[in-house]
């Protein structure tokens, strides 16, 4: 087999497992280093702004080498979309399909359907509040519980850190009621 087949087959379980659990302790070799995403804003901005904000005024320098793990994962997103993309229609569950059609979401055809994510829908009022002020709370969300669900789930609780045990169970719990009360109350909107 190919190696582009054999990447762009689904990775089994006990592949892809074991790979996001060797990041840790790679990164920890490498240099006592933690795995996580959302602090990269605060390095940007640290980078970018020349304001006086206390927040900002750190070494970001030390920090440079997670901007080249986000670039990475930016740079795999276009390699995975132009090279390695399914074109098969993507398969969902009946049941979710009706539901979906219940919330006036009939455009499955894609990866993001077009009732959600355009840009006529952007400028609606369902469309600015998922997009708009929850990418909002997204964001605070991640700086206030001091890291987004990667940093606390695969690298704090790794490190048996207590307060990433808690901002993961809060997670969880978080995206159950947002995706069994919140967003069917959007979605009906």
């Amino acid at each position: 087999m190919e190696i582009i087949e054999l990447i762009k087959q689904p990775w089994a379980w006990y592949i892809a497992g074991p790979l996001v659990g060797l990041t840790v302790p790679t990164l920890l070799i490498l240099g006592n280093k933690n795995f996580g995403i959302s602090a990269n804003l605060r390095h940007a901005c640290a980078a970018c702004l020349p304001a006086n904000i206390p927040f900002f005024k750190y070494d970001w320098k030390k920090e440079v080498w997670n901007m080249f793990f986000i670039v990475g994962i930016l740079i795999g997103g276009v390699v995975a979309f132009n090279f390695l993309a399914n074109p098969n229609p993507i398969i969902i569950n009946e049941d979710l399909r009706i539901e979906l059609a219940t919330y006036g979401i009939t455009n499955i055809s894609g990866m993001l359907p077009t009732e959600i994510f355009s840009w006529e829908s952007l400028f609606s009022i369902k469309g600015f509040s998922i997009m708009v002020i929850g990418g909002l709370m997204i964001g605070f969300g991640s700086r206030y519980a001091g890291g987004c669900t990667s940093g606390h789930a695969i690298s704090g609780l790794s490190n048996l850190q207590l307060p990433s045990l808690i901002a993961t169970c809060c997670f969880f719990v978080g995206g159950l009621i947002m995706a069994n009360f919140i967003l069917p109350y959007l979605l009906s909107l």
